[in-house]
């Protein structure tokens, strides 16, 4: 079921559009380090998503050198085979097996990284690699053009520009490409299938790590690597925590949970929310408050339109949401006022998306040169608003501590938008029919 077959003519086709991008100089992309979780005992290792994108190899200690321009090519630096090692570890390709496997033009031991990169850098206008990102890299990167520069006398120049990478990779990342697309189809199905089954199970006394369990096991069976974030499964006034992850609360009858959670797959996220009752049947004002969620929602989703600007969903749901805190009386004036003077942020705090892809919040920029940017088809977010309604005097008592979100993933396409996660029971007769058939 799952799609992580790889295709290095793909990764290749990638690397060749970053090194157009580029237009002469030399990018040096690092993988992810491998993280210790305590003492000697590491954390499941996960690849850098920029260098995965370029390359799709999966081992630690690897660098990707992309040289553009007219002599064009990629080269791998990784790991050795080491028979050792990989007794202890497991596999690893070795130079010469990631270059056959993996397409590249050239690779080397990463142990020979520096002095290549001293010599590949002479006489190039530009080094292009991830600003900032990591200390000890800036300081390596200085001392690759210091190298050169100590070559000046025979007539060796040393790049005169440098340039954060991330910024091209970022734009190429944004607009996913049919592969991308595909597995992330497949990854909001495996999570769809997680709400589904953590729904069932939920009941009044059992604890909201249990829920946790059955979205791992599901995940896990078919075939994806992670969680794509740790999952939230927050019943009762938990829900008005955004990030809560304890979850370690017993559910109790007459209460809402809220499951937000998804799958990493073959590197690709997806990231769903659902809230629905521990019981079989919302209360009368839970209904009030989810409807109204559901609505701005479905407001939001009907922006998501080729050449609409990025802010639009956000403003069609804030505006539903507004009009809604209105009617339950959790705000005071007029709409336009309410909109004006923001009071709807006390119940409604974030923004109603983000991009999704490789990272949970994928890359890419939301505003271009001042000005939010426009839809375009193939990219991918999330539409996931919100009301949470902390306990406080001046709150209607049947309100109190409902916390409700509901979010989809969403792909832009020429017609208008896909939601892709529309496997996962989303209204309010879906989620009760299904809890009354658990």
């Amino acid at each position: 079921m799952t799609s992580k077959a790889l295709d290095p003519a793909l990764h290749g086709l990638r690397r060749s559009r970053l090194a157009q991008a580029m237009q002469g100089g030399i990018a040096v992309i690092p993988t992810a380090p491998e993280r210790i979780r305590n003492r000697d005992t590491h954390y499941p290792y996960r690849f850098d998503s920029h260098f995965y994108y370029l390359t799709g190899f999966p081992e630690p200690e690897a660098v990707l050198v992309l040289v553009a321009g007219a002599q064009a090519k990629s080269l791998l630096f990784c790991r050795e085979k080491n028979p050792e090692r990989e007794t202890w570890d497991g596999f690893r390709f070795g130079p010469k097996g990631a270059q056959e496997r993996f397409g590249f033009d050239e690779s080397y031991p990463i142990a020979e990284l520096d002095a290549k990169l001293t010599e590949l850098l002479g006489d190039q206008p530009a080094l292009y690699y991830p600003i900032g990102a990591d200390a000890a890299w800036d300081a390596r990167a200085m001392g690759w053009l210091n190298a050169v520069r100590a070559n000046a006398r025979a007539g060796i120049g040393a790049p005169e520009r440098v340039h954060d990478v991330r910024a091209l990779i970022d734009e190429m990342r944004l607009v996913k490409d049919a592969h991308e697309i595909g597995v992330m189809r497949q990854a909001a199905s495996i999570s769809a299938g997680a709400h589904r089954r953590a729904m069932r199970a939920a009941r009044p006394g059992c604890f909201e790590y249990e829920l946790e369990a059955e979205l791992l096991h599901e995940f896990r069976r078919h075939g994806a690597e992670f969680p794509a974030y740790w999952p939230i499964v927050a019943g009762g006034a938990n829900a008005c925590v955004l990030h809560y992850v304890a979850n370690d609360a017993a559910l109790r009858a007459g209460d809402l949970v809220l499951i937000d959670a998804g799958c990493e797959l073959a590197g690709y996220a997806s990231d769903i929310t659902r809230t629905f009752p521990v019981s079989e049947r919302f209360t009368t004002a839970q209904r009030e408050v989810y409807e109204i969620v559901l609505a701005a929602q479905a407001a939001a989703i009907e922006k998501i339109r080729v050449g609409n600007a990025w802010n639009e969903p956000h403003d069609a749901a804030v505006r539903v949401l507004a009009r809604g805190m209105l009617d339950l009386k959790l705000v005071r004036g007029s709409l336009d006022e309410v909109l004006e003077k923001e009071t709807y942020k006390r119940f409604y705090m974030h923004r109603t998306g983000h991009w999704l892809g490789l990272d949970v919040h994928d890359a890419g920029d939301y505003k271009r040169a001042g000005k939010w940017r426009s839809f375009a088809p193939g990219m991918l977010l999330t539409v996931e608003p919100g009301l949470y309604i902390r306990a406080a005097d001046d709150v209607p008592e049947a309100l109190r501590d409902i916390g409700v979100r509901i979010e989809d993933d969403v792909l832009v396409t020429e017609a208008g938008c896909e939601v892709i996660t529309y496997e996962t029971p989303k209204s309010i007769a879906d989620l009760e029919a299904l809890k009354t058939e658990a």
